[in-house]
């Protein structure tokens, strides 16, 4: 049996461009995983193998991979940095025991990698924080750590000093022994000597160490006991002080040092062994049955335990699907019968892998902790459970936000239409934040997504994976339909026509409730005018409303229904006549209830040289956005804004222009906002030309 003891799954998140997937192929190569590093700006980094990751260096989807330091199994998962991803970041996070922050040295805090460390906390994820490129100008070590308080409202444990700094970093100090790591000019991280802390940085770091023993004693009553009463702790106490408090996350130990440059990297990886929790030291993911009720089980890390697996990632490829799978509890066998228990059905494991990005060994058996993909499910997506189907249970399921931006797109080849469902299919499958519709009137496709990025990145993988072209329409914005005015007034629904008629009448209250509040249904009728067995008919009959407002078809929300009285009809009255009553009802009385169209507001965040800032910040005025900060750093300045998704459209490019292609932005959706009348105007009338061009 495995030791799980010696077992870290842990992801690698920042925001983009920080070098997450850099620090990711010099962890692989001083795991003697791979032998030559790859580098991003070639587009050969080991991790980003999609087409797309190579030609424009970032990170699209998380990619798995498994190596070993000291004698310890790391399961790890790099994660992609841009916005538009962000879901890939949250379903890793879910499966995840611990992670490394990746933060730039003189970037710091980006905007991205506060989402990130936002999903790492909803998670409870255990983290180290590793600040990279120190040989970067205006990198500043200590900048970044104040940042981490200040921004993130994080408590950092500074583990190493940097010596030097910019092009004079040569190595780091490990506070906890004392000791210089000084690497040579060669690029090689092997090549490095440990040696006594440089005179000119004794005091610096006696004082820094002391700082890091007031942080941690508090963890364990002997060892504060012993720090208070005037003697040092031993090694061995501070660090099972550090693990202690990682693993409860009440701080986080930080390193310093520079991946492109291979230096310091050796001392996260220790600190990932040392102060990360494995798998049986994580608050087990809570149990619930079919119906998603809690059963008060927990899903124990143990082999011995019935089997609980959760999907948290689909990828398609040239063998078929491979499904990710995180195994929380019990064995797995290759030929083992599966349970989903989310569709009901079994599933039969046909071929196991583990994963080194793209590449996969075969292997006979998987246990819990283990972090594994299966080749050839039949109906698996993200986040369903896997089972023993004699035990059934069910983990706590994923929650994915709703796409905010759309396109139609239509295939410029009129044979490739079933090709382009397929693909679509897959695609679909893989990415949860992606969702395909027909419009019914126009028969055009619909894709819907987190960003212009987002759908981009889509439609590339249509041409170059499945060899579908396709033209694409303008970009259309996700937008919501509400009510201002509360509304009383009642609906009969007659039909006569021989033979049994149809019966229903209903006396109603609309009104409005508060942002983020969805659809409520209420009865308060009380002596049998509308039977009990018709309310929820007369719910199904407005719910089934809410996807096409009365103002321009977008879907309605944030109010409620009160069914107050009503009337039926002994032999007339049956729950379909109701459920039609109720739509009628919709359709008559949300047009007197004041309707109002909102709009996506989008948290915007701005990077731009200190010489452009007032231009961004009127540019993004005359976008209807609102200012909410301006934070000035050392390389430029930082523009918070909250400014509306139909204004924010080819935004990249006037802001390269105007900053001379140094400017930088991040944005995600933040809430939704009544549009002002000329604007809502401009889209009825928009969407009424659409309609009718169809």
């Amino acid at each position: 049996m495995t030791d799980l003891s010696r077992y870290r799954n842990i992801g690698i998140f920042a925001h983009v461009d920080a070098g997450k997937t850099t620090t990711t192929e010099r962890i692989l190569k001083l795991t003697g995983k791979i032998h030559k590093i790859g580098e991003v700006h070639d587009g050969a980094a080991t991790t980003d193998f999609m087409v797309q990751e190579q030609e424009r260096g970032i990170t699209i989807q998380s990619a798995a991979t498994t190596c070993f330091w000291k004698d310890h199994r790391f399961n790890i998962i790099d994660t992609p940095g841009h916005v538009d991803f962000t879901i890939e970041v949250y379903r890793s996070l879910k499966v995840l025991d611990g992670g490394i922050g990746v933060f730039c040295g003189s970037g710091g805090v980006e905007p991205q990698s506060e989402t990130n460390w936002r999903y790492a906390n909803d998670s409870k994820v255990s983290r180290i924080i590793y600040v990279n490129k120190l040989d970067r100008i205006g990198a500043d070590f200590f900048r970044v750590v104040k940042q981490v308080e200040d921004v993130l409202g994080a408590v950092p444990v500074v583990m190493t000093l940097p010596i030097g700094c910019e092009d004079q970093f040569s190595g780091v100090i490990d506070l906890l022994t004392r000791k210089a790591w000084i690497w040579d000019d060669s690029g090689d991280p092997m090549k490095y000597e440990i040696k006594d802390v440089p005179a000119d940085m004794a005091d610096e770091v006696e004082t820094w160490r002391e700082k890091l023993i007031d942080q941690v004693a508090d963890q364990d009553d002997d060892v504060m006991e012993k720090y208070l009463g005037g003697e040092e702790p031993t090694i061995d106490e501070i660090k099972h002080c550090i693990r202690k408090g990682t693993i409860n996350l009440s701080f986080f130990p930080t390193y310093c040092g520079s991946s492109f440059k291979n230096k310091g990297v050796q001392l996260v990886l220790d600190g990932v062994v040392d102060y990360l929790p494995n798998p049986t030291e994580v608050n087990p993911q809570p149990e619930t049955d079919i119906e998603g009720n809690p059963t008060g089980e927990l899903a124990l890390v143990d082999p011995t335990r019935p089997l609980r697996a959760l999907v948290f990632k689909i990828m398609d490829d040239r063998f078929g699907a491979l499904n990710f799978i995180r195994i929380y509890s019990g064995k797995l066998k290759k030929g083992d019968t599966l349970l989903n228990t989310y569709t009901g059905k079994t599933e039969r494991v046909g071929r196991m892998v583990e994963m080194h990005a793209d590449d996969r060994s075969e292997i006979e058996t998987a246990q819990a902790g283990d972090i594994v993909a299966l080749i050839g499910l039949k109906n698996v997506q993200t986040g369903h459970t896997l089972c023993d189907p004699d035990k059934p249970a069910t983990l706590e399921p994923m929650v994915f936000p709703d796409p905010v931006i759309s396109v139609a797109i239509t295939p410029k080849d009129k044979g490739s239409n079933e090709k382009m469902g397929i693909a679509l299919g897959k695609m679909v499958q893989e990415d949860p934040s992606f969702h395909v519709e027909t419009d019914e009137e126009s028969g055009e496709t619909i894709l819907k997504g987190m960003g212009e990025l987002h759908l981009d990145i889509k439609v590339d993988i249509l041409k170059r994976t499945h060899n579908v072209e396709v033209n694409v329409g303008k970009p259309q914005v996700a937008y919501r339909e509400t009510i201002t005015r509360r509304v009383e007034d009642e609906y009969t629904h007659k039909k006569q026509s021989g033979g049994s008629g149809q019966y229903g009448k209903i006396n109603y209250i609309i009104e409005p409730l508060e942002p983020g509040s969805g659809f409520i249904f209420e009865s308060v009728v009380v002596g049998g005018n509308v039977p009990r067995e018709y309310w929820p008919a007369i719910e199904k009959g407005f719910k089934s409303m809410l996807d096409k407002g009365t103002l321009a078809g977008f879907p309605c929300l944030d109010f409620k229904v009160t069914l107050t009285d009503g009337a039926f009809h002994a032999v007339d009255s049956s729950a379909i006549a109701f459920e039609i009553a109720a739509k009628a009802a919709f359709r008559q009385s949300i047009p007197k209830a004041g309707p109002q169209l909102l709009e996506p507001i989008m948290k915007v965040d701005t990077f731009t040289p200190d010489a452009n800032v007032g231009d961004v910040i009127g540019d993004l005025n005359r976008r209807r956005g609102m200012i909410k900060s301006q934070d000035a750093g050392v390389t430029g300045v930082r523009v918070k804004a909250d400014v509306p998704l139909s204004e924010m459209f080819g935004y990249i490019g006037d802001l390269r222009t105007m900053t001379s292609g140094r400017g930088q932005f991040s944005m995600e959706f933040s809430h939704y906002l009544p549009c002002p009348k000329n604007v809502a105007d401009e889209v009825i009338k928009e969407v009424a030309e659409r309609n009718k061009n169809k």
